[in-house]
C-alpha cells in the first residue's frame, strides 16, 4: 500500500512558508537547485536565513554573514502539492518539515517573528548592548526586547546563543551581539 503525504495549508494566502531539512553545509546548493529546477509559478521564493557576526581577520574586524539555521532551507509557495512533486528533482533534499506524514507550514506567528528578526532580506543584523551585573540590556538591533531568548554570550567572539520557539520546538541559534560595556 502506497504512503500518501498529506498537506496542511494555512488560510488561503499567497505567502505560505515551509521548511526543508537538508544536510548541513548543502544549504546553498539545495537552494540553487530549487531555483534552477522548479518553476517560479510553484516556488515563489527559496531562502536561507542568515545572521551578521564580526570576526577579527588579520587585525581588522570584518562583518560576515553566517547561516542562522544550519541544515534548513525555507521555501515559499501557495501550491504545496506541486512543490512536493517538483522537489523530487532536487538532489540532496532530506525532507519537508511536518508531523508524521503531514507537511506543515510554519505558523503565522513564526513567520512574523522571523520577518521582524531578519527583515525581508532574512539577515539578522548585529545587535549592541551592555551587561549590568548579571543582566543584559540590548540598546539596538533585532535582539532589542528579546533579551529573554539569550542563553549565553561570548563577548570575545561577539556572539549570543539564543533559544527560540520555532519549527514546532525550541531551536538553538547564534546571532551577532556586540557588548559595548560591562558594569
Amino acid at each position: 500500500m502506497a504512503k500518501h503525504t498529506q498537506f496542511r495549508k494555512q488560510k488561503e494566502e499567497t505567502e505560505v512558508w515551509y521548511v526543508m531539512q537538508v544536510q548541513t553545509g548543502m544549504e546553498e546548493r539545495i537552494c540553487a537547485q530549487c531555483r534552477r529546477k522548479i518553476s517560479e509559478t510553484v516556488l515563489e521564493q527559496c531562502f536561507i536565513p542568515r545572521y551578521e557576526v564580526k570576526k577579527h581577520i588579520q587585525g581588522v574586524w570584518k562583518t560576515q554573514k553566517q547561516i542562522l539555521f544550519p541544515g534548513y532551507v525555507f521555501v515559499v509557495t501557495s501550491d504545496i502539492q506541486n512543490l512536493h512533486e517538483e522537489l523530487k528533482k532536487v538532489i540532496g533534499l532530506t525532507k519537508l518539515i511536518g508531523t508524521g506524514r503531514e507537511i506543515v507550514p510554519i505558523s503565522e506567528n513564526e513567520k512574523e517573528f522571523l520577518l521582524g528578526f531578519g527583515g525581508k532580506e532574512q539577515v539578522v543584523q548585529m545587535s549592541e548592548g551592555i551587561i549590568t551585573g548579571s543582566r543584559v540590556v540590548i540598546h539596538s538591533g533585532p535582539l532589542k526586547g528579546k533579551e529573554g531568548y539569550i542563553r549565553k554570550i561570548d563577548r570575545h567572539k561577539r556572539k549570543a546563543w539564543l533559544e527560540l520557539p520555532l519549527l514546532g520546538g525550541m531551536q538553538n541559534v547564534q546571532v551577532g551581539l556586540e557588548i559595548v560595556c560591562k558594569k
